[in-house]
């Protein structure tokens, strides 16, 4: 299930105004955290349905009764981090420094209590960048965090397609893609690239039977592709090989999804159509959604329709299909009482190895920028480095405006087209700005006097 963030609001502009599509997503949603030995440890509510406060406050404000699991202490414990979250950009060394170290190490420093670490950030990190703290670069988290979460009251808020994003968004942009002369092939993959003078003369791909190659003539390449995808294309294509911006790939990693679906003999209720599982699996994330509630095509069924996501899911992936069924049964019971006695009729299991960028601490020097040195071709996705816009991490936003901004950066190099408008995600507030800009000015200053760190930090 792909969620769509309060800040996404090209892709709403794409959806809701360039395709016309009005009725795509369902309302904001409330989410629920769960444990297996705690049951309900806090939901997030609906923040754009709450009066607006600044933020950091507003989040207090409206979730300091909503924590069921995580005593106020413990909450308070993540006070120290806020330094962190304004200074950890102050400057390139500061951001290099942060990259490489572990989130997890970040939290000890700063005396985040084990309980909060445990219960709320760690399950919460499973399924925003879907691998554990101690596994992620605390730069990446830290732009997470506050790009999802604290740059403004209402950013935490999510919302869902009204069906597959496949037919809901794609069919529709395909369609219409096609109505204005593109041309769409789809499963021929990439195999090599024919140069000239510096510059993509064509590309080679297999064929759709894939037995033999064929070659298309190109202007301008744009590579779309996640960080798994770019190392089979990098390894099997000399040109790209020999290059060491290219080859830096081969020092990232990927990480195991899958996805399943479950259906049940009858109809159990939810208190959330959508929740996080904490602790079911050891260093599994989970998810699961109520899709009788989300989609349409199953508000009338007779029983309920469970879909779940597991991310860092290379143990799950051995199981047999029936096996992961039923585990997602049994956490769907230990949640929500109602499912017990409900007998799985039907599911389905998608598994995806090493499909999502797993953001390593010391990883940002591998990660490819847009340009290359192969001046018309071009990278896009949500792992690219130095995008110029507001989006951070693991983002749908953040993959489509990379897309976008490729689509410029070649009518800029061919001087034809118009260029595609990219809307930015909303300023920080004041409070926040003068805390950024009173953190690179203490930051520069400590640099220049040889101090570690003003805020005791990296």
């Amino acid at each position: 299930m792909k969620g769509f963030w309060y800040t996404y609001s090209n892709i709403f502009k794409l959806v809701e105004e360039e395709l016309g599509i009005t009725d795509a997503f369902t309302p904001y949603t409330k989410s629920g955290f769960w444990s297996p030995t705690k049951g309900l440890v806090t939901e997030s509510p609906v923040f754009s349905e709450l009066p607006r406060l600044p933020t950091l406050l507003g989040q207090f404000v409206h979730t300091v009764d909503l924590f069921r699991g995580v005593p106020l202490p413990d909450r308070a414990s993540m006070l120290p981090l806020f330094p962190a979250l304004l200074e950890y950009k102050a400057t390139p060394e500061t951001y290099k420094r942060y990259d490489q170290m572990t989130f997890r190490e970040l939290c000890r420093q700063c005396g985040v209590s084990n309980t909060l670490y445990e219960e709320f950030m760690k399950p919460l990190l499973l399924v925003g960048l879907f691998a554990p703290p101690e596994e992620l670069s605390a730069g990446v988290v830290l732009e997470m965090l506050y790009y999802y979460a604290l740059a403004h009251q209402n950013d935490f808020d999510v919302k869902w397609a009204r069906g597959s994003v496949s037919e809901t968004i794609f069919q529709p942009l395909m369609a219409q893609m096609r109505e204005q002369g593109c041309e769409i092939l789809g499963g021929h993959p990439m195999t090599g690239l024919e140069m000239d003078g510096g510059r993509v003369k064509s590309v080679s791909a297999y064929d759709i039977d894939g037995k033999r190659e064929v070659s298309f003539e190109a202007d301008h390449v744009v590579l779309c592709m996640g960080v798994t995808g770019m190392q089979k294309l990098v390894q099997g294509c000399a040109e790209l090989g020999r290059r060491r911006e290219f080859r830096n790939v081969m020092h990232l990693r990927g990480i195991d999804v899958m996805s399943v679906r479950v259906w049940f003999d009858k109809k159990g209720s939810t208190q959330f159509p959508s929740n996080v599982l904490s602790g079911f699996e050891p260093n599994v994330g989970g998810t699961f959604f109520n899709l009788n509630e989300l989609h349409d095509e199953y508000k009338d069924c007779e029983g309920s329709v469970i879909a779940a996501d597991f991310y860092h899911a290379g143990s799950l992936l051995p199981l047999s299909d029936e096996a992961v069924a039923h585990k997602v049964a049994e956490f769907v019971r230990t949640c929500e009482p109602s499912f017990e006695g409900a007998k799985v009729t039907d599911f389905a299991v998608l598994r995806f190895p090493k499909a999502v960028t797993h953001f390593t601490p010391g990883s940002y020097p591998f990660r490819p920028l847009q340009t290359t040195s192969i001046h018309n071709l071009f990278v896009a996705g949500d792992w690219v480095k130095g995008l110029p816009h507001g989006s951070q991490a693991l983002c749908q936003e953040r993959a489509y405006v990379a897309g976008l901004r490729a689509a410029n950066l070649v009518i800029q190099d061919s001087g034809v087209g118009r260029e595609a408008e990219i809307l930015d995600v909303e300023p920080d507030e004041p409070h926040i700005a003068a805390g950024k800009y009173a953190a690179r000015l203490l930051r520069e200053g400590a640099d220049t006097l040889g101090i570690r760190s003003p805020f005791l930090f990296p």
